[in-house]
């Protein structure tokens, strides 16, 4: 089968992660997976990565940090497409992280790898992104040098008989890649497990409205079933996990799989619970999206300040609430969650990143929503389909104010103008501005106690 792999073995981190916290060594959680799996001595674990942005590729280099020199009871592995050059002015900045890095530099040096960077560095070759991951370089996070990581550019061999499957893809390539995967698995026996990280959604609009999740595209594209195929979620930063900065994350599905691999997962500085309740973590990942691209909008307009950042958060974390109550019957249990991952992405993420540069003119919305260093910014897609899902006259909700019913889009004045702005490109990032400044627009409380006051809990939205 035509591919590329490449063996490394693992190095541990400095503070040792032999010892989890709960008490149970790396090998004996190790063991415990493989007897869920039902795994025969010499037939090793197989965790494939599909897809290599950056939370993916550091998801699969902390497995690779952790179980990696378990070799014959672990096989670890990442798939990403072969091909994409590295442009001269990413290999030159990646030359000088390397040379910023004593160990990084070494360990080039020790593997004969370095001499390709200093050639690229002088234009003498053109290095690839699958050639450079298996250094331990992510094309979307060269500045977090990461560890050697076994690269497949092969999608057949990497997957055909994975027994972990970590989605690591954008939402809006998840379902062909996954449509691929699954003409591989057709003479499978075992059922794979999936773990989804990807935060997005789509919207169905047809024959009711409602929200389509990764999760739930893999399902339709491969067949797995729905209690194979978890989410992974949390406020976190992917170069921030990486340089072992405390975070915890829920992976959400069914009891059957989610214990054992929250144990599985967690480590000393990255606590892993777990929940029931997968698809509403699912959307809820993907709603914070669309307001941190707004809260970055607002940030570059008013340079920083932090009584219209204050005055921004108030109203989205209004509409957000709102959305909430529409989508889950208990929103209350999601409050917290939410209002975690809505807070890391508005300070520190990609598309809060996006917001500011789109209003400082130095980006603009002609060159798509895959950005060259950030990979996908999922917010647009996300803006896209919350406002199409809540334009439909079917999920109409009581105005108390105008004494009527309206589409509940009507309620979310930001959601609207980022729509305008991102979608429809009828007006310039300024008009989040104005729309804050808005004397009509309503106390963001008033939002609050129409979605708490009034029966808007939609159970098909999810397809429930």
């Amino acid at each position: 089968m035509v591919g590329s792999e490449e063996v490394v073995t693992s190095h541990a981190y400095p503070n040792g992660l032999i010892q989890s916290t709960n008490g149970s060594s790396v090998e004996e959680k190790v063991d415990e997976l493989r007897r869920i799996f039902g795994k025969a001595d010499g037939d090793p674990l197989r965790i494939v990565g599909v897809g290599a942005g950056a939370w993916g590729s550091v998801f699969v280099a902390m497995l690779q940090d952790a179980y990696g020199n378990l070799r014959e009871k672990v096989q670890i592995r990442i798939w990403r497409r072969a091909g994409r050059d590295v442009d001269k002015a990413t290999a030159e900045h990646l030359f000088e992280v390397i040379n910023s890095r004593e160990d990084v530099l070494r360990r080039l040096i020790r593997r004969c790898a370095y001499l390709k960077y200093v050639e690229a560095r002088l234009g003498d070759r053109t290095l690839h992104a699958d050639e450079i991951l298996k250094d331990g370089f992510c094309s979307n996070m060269i500045d977090t040098p990461l560890c050697p990581l076994k690269v497949v550019t092969n999608l057949q061999e990497a997957v055909w008989d994975a027994d972990i499957v970590i989605n690591g893809l954008p939402s809006t390539e998840t379902r062909d890649v996954f449509q691929e995967i699954s003409r591989y698995w057709k003479e499978r026996i075992t059922v794979p497990v999936i773990i989804s990280l990807a935060k997005g959604i789509e919207a169905e609009l047809g024959p009711e409205p409602r929200i389509v999740t990764p999760t739930q595209m893999i399902n339709k594209a491969t067949g797995v079933p729905v209690e194979n195929i978890l989410y992974l979620g949390g406020p976190n930063i992917a170069s921030e996990i990486y340089n072992r900065e405390y975070a915890n994350a829920r992976i959400c599905g069914a009891e059957k799989w989610r214990k054992a691999l929250a144990r599985f997962l967690r480590q000393p500085h990255f606590i892993v619970w777990d929940n029931g309740d997968l698809v509403t973590h699912e959307v809820m990942g993907g709603l914070k999206n669309v307001y941190a691209i707004g809260a970055g909008m607002v940030a570059a307009l008013t340079n920083e300040s932090a009584t219209s950042k204050s005055v921004y958060f108030a109203h989205c974390t209004s509409e957000m609430i709102f959305i909430t109550h529409l989508l889950a019957e208990g929103p209350e249990k999601l409050a917290g969650p939410l209002l975690a991952d809505t807070y890391v992405t508005l300070l520190k993420g990609r598309n809060a990143w996006y917001g500011q540069k789109l209003a400082k003119g130095e980006i603009n919305l002609e060159m798509g929503d895959s950005i060259k260093g950030k990979g996908m910014i999922q917010g647009v897609s996300a803006v896209k389909a919350f406002y199409e899902l809540l334009s439909q006259s079917s999920l109409n909700v009581f105005h108390p104010d105008e004494n009527k019913h309206v589409a509940p889009v009507e309620l979310c004045p930001l959601l609207k103008t980022l729509y305008k702005i991102l979608i429809m490109r009828e007006v310039s990032s300024e008009a989040i501005l104005q729309a804050l400044r808005d004397e009509t627009m309503n106390d963001p409380r008033d939002r609050i106690e129409i979605a708490q006051s009034h029966a808007i809990y939609r159970p098909s939205l999810l397809g429930q």
